[in-house]
């Protein structure tokens, strides 16, 4: 692939990512053989996430809905830590905690889902 090819797709997935909503900051995303990933490390936990809550809601594996509000606090917790600046989060620990808060948004909107076509 010719670079100016390249530049062009992962200009288009920039733009992507940032319509979004992904703040993009490069310090807070992986990189791929030297250009960065389109949307930020939590972003792309969070992604990964809901692809697994899909996976394990196929698989019928249902998450207790305490568990899926933990997993969204250990989220919160991370990033309201690094937001009052008592300790820099890292960016597995931004993918780790979003992937969890993924997981738990499909389980809870599916959960509400059901719950609606029961009526």
């Amino acid at each position: 692939m010719k670079k100016s090819t390249k530049i062009k797709t992962w200009a288009f997935f920039m733009r992507l990512g940032n319509r979004c909503g992904c703040h993009q900051r490069e310090d807070r995303s992986f990189h791929i053989k030297g250009w960065q990933f389109p949307i930020c490390s939590r972003c792309t936990g969070i992604l990964v996430g809901q692809a697994l809550g899909v996976i394990l809601y196929i698989l019928q594996f249902r998450i207790p809905l305490y568990i899926d509000f933990i997993f969204l606090c250990i989220m919160f917790l991370d990033w309201y830590i690094q937001y009052k600046k008592i300790k820099e989060s890292t960016n597995n620990r931004r993918f780790i905690t979003g992937t969890l808060a993924g997981i738990a948004q499909v389980s809870i909107f599916l959960e509400i889902i059901l719950l609606v076509f029961q009526l």
